[in-house]
């Protein structure tokens, strides 16, 4: 297993899982979302959140599938090619892929935000700090002058920095609530998500939607953008074509196979 760029202090204290395991994966990442818990950025409704994903992760055999792949390549593509890209980042995030979602960052010439939906100025802070530790430059999202609203919202989500996500073009929405996602459509904004359930309103409502693992996304998504960072515009701009609807409806089908297949 590659090992994920952002474990380190958190991961410490982490307990030895065998690398026979046939979840191995899963049960680092688990540990890796209770350790974050432990450090305050992760809050108990990020557990709950982490825990659903999994299950649907279980049906998709815990693997990035092809339909996945050609989300990631849109996706990248997208931020590439965007003039003020923008990746938003919850306390999900933090913990679990804080170094790629820094390097993801600096290969796509993104800001990076922090937006909570159970929000409060010390998580912010704490989260800010944390990406910071691991090589991010600038971290928006934490500081109060600059901080604007988005009508359409009524959780803390509907604040957003003036610098950041306000006048962003295109936006990276890992691990997303779908109020947020169908607003920030609203006002414009290419809207790129990650999220295992390909029937959740933010997978419908974003314009690209990555169906898989955040882990293994991100990772390839760090790996698309090195490739593609070199790429001509007008092939990027090809890329970027995407089907939303389409590829939801196949990653749907994966895991009623993978269902299927667990009856046999």
């Amino acid at each position: 297993m590659k090992k994920l760029l952002g474990w380190g202090e958190i991961g410490s204290t982490m307990s030895e899982i065998s690398q026979k395991h046939p979840r191995a994966e899963s049960l680092r990442l688990r540990e890796r979302i209770s350790e974050g818990f432990k450090t305050g950025l992760v809050i108990p409704e990020g557990l709950a959140a982490h825990g659903r994903g999994e299950a649907f992760d279980y049906l998709l055999g815990e693997k990035t599938s092809a339909a996945a792949k050609e989300a990631i390549d849109a996706a990248v593509a997208s931020l590439l090619l965007a003039k003020n890209p923008v990746i938003s980042v919850n306390g999900n995030v933090a913990a679990l892929v804080p170094g790629e979602v820094v390097e993801l960052c600096k290969i796509t010439n993104s800001k990076l935000e922090v937006n909570l939906f159970h929000g409060s100025s010390a998580r912010e802070k704490r989260i800010s700090r944390w990406l910071k530790k691991h090589g991010a430059r600038e971290v928006l999202g934490a500081e109060k002058k600059f901080s604007v609203r988005i009508k359409e919202i009524q959780s803390d989500r509907r604040k957003v920095d003036s610098r950041g996500i306000a006048k962003a073009d295109v936006v990276l929405v890992p691990l997303e609530d779908g109020d947020r996602t169908e607003a920030l459509k609203k006002s414009g904004k290419l809207v790129i998500a990650i999220d295992l359930n390909p029937m959740s309103r933010t997978a419908r409502a974003a314009d690209i939607t990555i169906v898989d693992n955040i882990s293994r996304a991100l990772l390839l998504m760090v790996k698309t953008a090195k490739k593609l960072s070199f790429v001509e515009r007008a092939n990027l701009k090809k890329l970027a074509k995407f089907d939303n609807e389409k590829n939801l409806q196949t990653s749907f089908e994966r895991m009623l196979r993978g269902l299927d297949a667990l009856k046999k």
